[in-house]
């Protein structure tokens, strides 16, 4: 094929010498220039590619739901002015997931595929599916990515792995919080930036699955540490009223207080509450904190607060790029590290695609089998680390608990709230070599 007949393969605004114009720094940065000239190369027809997604849009977790369409949405048009996948663009869909129940995301699911019959689904979490939504993904033979860091995942993969071929956790799974937990409390111990005053763990647990995993883990961890689960209760999700449980964690006077209940408006008036009558006890709160609204919410109360996850942006220069042209589309205000994930994994997903040829339509599971193929061997890197899928349960797995060799994994980041006024106001203090700050003690203790 000549020059010229490429050339008119491509969309009329976006030819062969001119298809990275418009195409934004970081969008080049994070796969644009991959995919341009993978599209170059072999432009395909102008039909476009419907790609869907689930998210929460409404409900308690819509503050990370809509950043994770607002990353969804910035990769697609950044990838359509960088010619789509070979010539062709995406157009995303997104369906509110509400409260995040199974019954909402398999209606949603089968109405992405059903009604407008998506090539792949491309999610942040739903955490209360319980991988109810892996069957008809799988019966449709399509591309199924998402960050709902569930062991479950683990164990329906394995458990076929050629039918669920097509379904990837892009990020650990919610089981690793509780192993890392522990090593970084005993990396804080043993670097004498923290003398606590016994080795007691209480352990506040939400009701929904995901926090009574990451509660087991870290029970089950701790002791290898020297540390001890002297107190556990589990809550209602949602809940805002943490008098009585805190009442009870003051008579322990623990070392640590760790609450895996994850909404950051709930969490917050936990540490509002806390800060009325504090022990000396380092808190941490499972994801919640990430998010500026934990700090909104909480004010001063949660400066000194610790938090982790496995996506948060690193302080980097591709970190930091991302999270400036995040915040150039969307205002300061909003929360890039959600919008990352699923930013990210689009771009991965569309050069895969590329790389295979094309995209795949519901019913066509050989051309997805190889676009699977390829997620699994291109390692991709994303704001917030390596993005490499583990083969033998199509997740990712974190660094340094699981993995020691920080390019095959993804980090487990823990940081620390050091100004809740601040744009953000996390500042990352754990693992080597992506810390960005040092451990303070917090200012409740006395």
């Amino acid at each position: 094929m000549s020059n010229d007949s490429r050339d008119k393969l491509a969309p009329p605004e976006i030819g062969r010498r001119n298809f990275l114009t418009g195409v934004p720094a970081a969008g080049l940065a994070f796969g644009g220039a991959t995919l341009a000239g993978l599209n170059a190369a072999s432009a395909q027809s102008s039909e476009p590619i419907p790609i869907g997604q689930m998210a929460s849009l409404t409900g308690p977790l819509a503050v990370d739901g809509i950043e994770h369409k607002n990353g969804f949405d910035m990769a697609c048009e950044e990838i359509n002015a960088a010619g789509g996948i070979l010539g062709r663009m995406l157009e995303p869909v997104t369906i509110d997931s509400g409260n995040q129940t199974a019954e909402e995301v398999t209606a949603a699911v089968r109405q992405l595929i059903d009604k407008h019959g998506v090539h792949a689904i491309i999610n942040g979490y739903n955490v209360g599916a319980n991988q109810a939504e892996y069957d008809p993904v799988a019966d449709a033979g399509i591309i199924y990515i998402h960050y709902n860091t569930a062991i479950g995942h683990h164990e329906v993969f394995k458990s076929d792995p050629e039918r669920y071929f097509g379904i990837f956790m892009a990020d650990p799974a919610e089981y690793y919080y509780g192993v890392g937990l522990p090593v970084m409390l005993d990396a804080l111990r043993k670097g004498g930036v923290w003398k606590p005053e016994n080795n007691k763990i209480a352990l506040i647990t939400g009701s929904l699955a995901y926090s009574g995993v990451i509660s087991n883990a870290i029970r089950e961890t701790a002791p290898k540490y020297g540390f001890e689960v002297s107190f556990e209760e589990v809550v209602p999700v949602p809940t805002t009223e943490w008098g009585a449980v805190l009442s009870k964690i003051r008579a322990e006077a623990p070392a640590v207080i760790v609450n895996t209940h994850f909404y950051p408006g709930d969490i917050a008036q936990c540490q509002v509450q806390f800060m009325q009558d504090p022990t000396n006890s380092l808190v941490y709160y499972q994801y919640g904190p990430l998010l500026k609204a934990f700090s909104d919410i909480a004010g001063e109360a949660a400066r000194g607060v610790l938090t982790s996850s496995v996506i948060g942006i690193l302080p980097d220069a591709i970190g930091t790029a991302f999270r400036e042209q995040y915040w150039a589309k969307f205002g300061e205000k909003a929360e890039a590290d959600p919008g990352a994930s699923t930013y990210s994994e689009t771009y991965h997903y569309a050069i895969a695609a590329a790389m295979a040829g094309g995209t795949g339509e519901p019913g066509n599971d050989a051309q997805n089998r190889k676009i699977a193929e390829n997620m699994k061997r291109f390692v991709y890197r994303a704001p917030f680390g390596t993005l490499r899928y583990e083969p033998e349960f199509n997740a990712a797995i974190p660094y340094p608990t699981v993995s020691a060799d920080p390019s095959l994994a993804m980090p487990h980041l823990l940081y620390q709230i050091k100004d809740p006024a601040a744009a953000v106001p996390k500042k990352l203090i754990f693992p080597a070599p992506y810390g960005e700050a040092e451990f303070e003690t917090p200012p409740w203790f006395k």
